[in-house]
C-alpha cells in the first residue's frame, strides 16, 4: 500500500506556472505507475498525465500537451507536475494517483491509490 500527499497548489494568473508535487510513503515507490488527474467543479475527474515506473515514458491529455510535464524521482519517492502557460480552464482539484499496472492507463478506475487532492485556481 502507498500513501500520497500532494503539495504546491494555489491561485495564479493566466500564463503563470505552477509545480505540483506528490510525496509517496509506504511500499516501494518504483513499483507504481504514477499519474495526475484533475476534477473541475461540476465535472468528472479527468486524466492529465501518466509516467511509467522507470520514468522513461509519459503520456498527456491533449488539453495539456506541450504545457505540462510529469516527472518522478524514485530515490525521493516523488512525482511532480510542472504546469506552464496556465489557463483558466486548468482550474481544478488535482489528484496524484498510483497504480500497480505495468502499462500506461488513463482511466481513473484503474488506479488504486489516491492523494487527498490539491486546489489549483487560474484567474483570467
Amino acid at each position: 500500500q502507498v500513501q500520497l500527499i500532494e503539495s504546491g497548489g494555489g491561485l495564479v494568473q493566466a500564463g503563470d506556472s505552477l509545480r505540483l508535487s506528490c510525496a509517496a510513503s509506504g511500499r516501494s515507490f518504483s513499483n507504481y505507475m504514477m499519474a495526475w488527474f484533475r476534477q473541475a467543479s461540476g465535472k468528472e475527474r479527468e486524466f492529465v498525465a501518466v509516467i511509467t515506473r522507470s520514468g522513461d515514458f509519459t503520456r498527456y491529455a491533449d488539453s495539456v500537451k506541450g504545457r505540462f510535464t510529469i516527472s518522478r524521482d524514485n530515490g525521493k519517492s516523488t512525482v511532480n507536475l510542472q504546469m506552464n502557460s496556465l489557463k483558466p480552464e486548468d482550474t481544478a482539484v488535482y489528484y496524484c494517483a498510483a497504480s500497480v499496472q505495468s502499462i500506461m492507463i488513463v482511466t481513473a478506475t484503474q488506479y488504486s491509490y489516491w492523494g487527498q487532492g490539491i486546489s489549483v485556481t487560474v484567474s483570467s
